[in-house]
């Protein structure tokens, strides 16, 4: 599942950051603290390659699930 916008996009990479212990999970915050809890490692690299090019800055409803 590619992110649908650049804002999903970056969220996954701070998410993912912070499950492989690159970053603190007390620095995440909203969209990517439920990602961190709700997806594993390989969902939120999926979420996290995808390519930014022509991609929106956000898209409505943008949340995790």
């Amino acid at each position: 599942m590619p992110a649908r916008s650049k804002a999903q996009q970056k969220a996954a990479g701070a998410a993912l950051a912070a499950k492989r212990g690159e970053a603190e999970r007390s620095d995440l915050k909203g969209a990517s603290r439920e990602m961190y809890d709700n997806m594993t490692e390989a969902e939120l690299e999926e979420l996290a390659a995808t390519p930014r090019r022509g991609k929106p800055e956000h898209v409505a409803g943008d949340r995790a699930r």
